[in-house]
């Protein structure tokens, strides 16, 4: 599988690949014989990494790290290196999921009832030859692992998208992955399945490339102000303080 080059904030690796590169490795990873851990790591995620030693090390770990928030290209200027574009987990499940052949299935775990459904739905509307191998909205809870499990192994699904939101869906993965021999690809996707099944709203165009995304998901969900408050004050802040390897907190 070929490899990307790969920048540091506050310690933690994000590939500096387009949607474009990303797809494409996505795409080797899916075709190859290994199991693969893929983030889609964003300002507040790296804030708790910054705070959470584990969940550090689990970032440091993964396959591919894609930027998943605009504030990370900023932090990468910040601290001389350089991300080529924002590469959002929506967007890289949806053009992937587009171009999925036929013995490539894939299923849904994780989001409220019934939206892993509808965005399954979604995604074979853009491609009639999907195979959604199965869907559960299901639980983190350990006592429900077994069952979990079971479902996907016997649905025989490559890739793996885990909407519980992070971190609790990356360590899931990293707990669980080795019981799921023919998962290839794992990835957290977070509100993704909220997105494409409609249940959230995405921002307008213009806000996303002007990276003001998070002032549309604060008008639209107030009760979201300490995540933002965290990705859009507090991590430039550490940015500045620490930029590439920070003294880590005990």
């Amino acid at each position: 599988m070929p490899s990307c080059p790969r920048i540091r904030l506050l310690g933690v690796p994000i590939d500096a690949v387009t949607q474009h590169e990303a797809v494409c490795l996505l795409q080797a990873m899916l075709k190859g014989s290994g199991q693969h851990h893929v983030m889609t790591p964003n300002s507040e995620m790296l804030v708790m990494a910054w705070r959470n030693a584990s969940f550090r090390a689990l970032l440091c770990g993964t396959a591919l790290n894609l930027p998943d928030s605009a504030g990370l290209l900023l932090a990468a200027r910040m601290t001389g290196q350089y991300l080529p574009e924002r590469v959002t987990g929506v967007d890289t499940v949806t053009v992937l999921c587009a171009r999925l052949p036929t013995d490539v299935s894939v299923y849904l775990l994780g989001g409220a009832p019934g939206i892993a459904e509808r965005a399954g739905a979604v995604l074979q509307k853009a491609n009639s030859r999907l195979c959604i191998a199965g869907t559960h909205a299901g639980s983190p809870s350990p006592q429900v692992a077994p069952a979990i499990i079971e479902n996907i192994n016997r649905s025989g699904a490559r890739l793996l998208l885990v909407a519980y939101g992070a971190p609790v869906q990356d360590t899931w993965i990293a707990q669980h992955l080795a019981a799921l021999p023919a998962v290839r690809v794992a990835i957290g996707v977070g509100g993704t399945f909220d997105f494409l099944a409609g249940n959230r709203r995405r921002a307008p165009m213009l806000l996303r490339r002007s990276g003001l995304e998070w002032l549309w998901r604060l008008l639209q969900e107030p009760r979201r102000f300490m995540r933002i408050w965290r990705a859009v004050v507090v991590f430039p802040f550490l940015v500045c303080r620490h930029g590439r390897d920070p003294c880590h907190r005990k």
